[in-house]
């Protein structure tokens, strides 16, 4: 479940950053700064359930990549070979913090 809740505080994330740029009436920059507080109360809460270093870098990556591709896919710019390799490194680098966080748990299980 908190690993979900990371996915849905950098959807979030990537509503607030949007919001920041094509903002244009009250009710857009109300609902950039709702994006911003629900990203950021999620991430306070997931930092007391998962390591925080893990966390971050998580929550960054997914923002980060979900920024571009939606201003690749719904604004029209620009996507180069270099950025989807960038883009795949970053997944490579979400999928092995997922992974190595979940051994480090597996391993504190066993302890107890």
């Amino acid at each position: 479940m908190n690993w979900f809740l990371i996915v849905v505080s950098a959807i979030f994330e990537v509503a607030w950053v949007i919001g920041l740029k094509h903002s244009d009436n009250v009710l857009e920059w109300m609902l950039t700064v709702i994006s911003i507080c629900i990203s950021f109360l999620l991430l306070l809460y997931l930092t007391k359930k998962l390591p925080t270093g893990t966390v971050y870098t998580i929550f960054v990556g997914l923002g980060t990549l979900g920024t571009i591709l939606c201003e690749v896919i719904l604004f029209d710019a620009h996507f180069s070979p270099m950025k989807m390799v960038f883009i795949l490194s970053l997944i490579c680098g979400i999928i092995g913090l997922k992974y190595q966080t979940s051994k480090l748990e597996a391993k504190e299980g066993d302890k107890s």
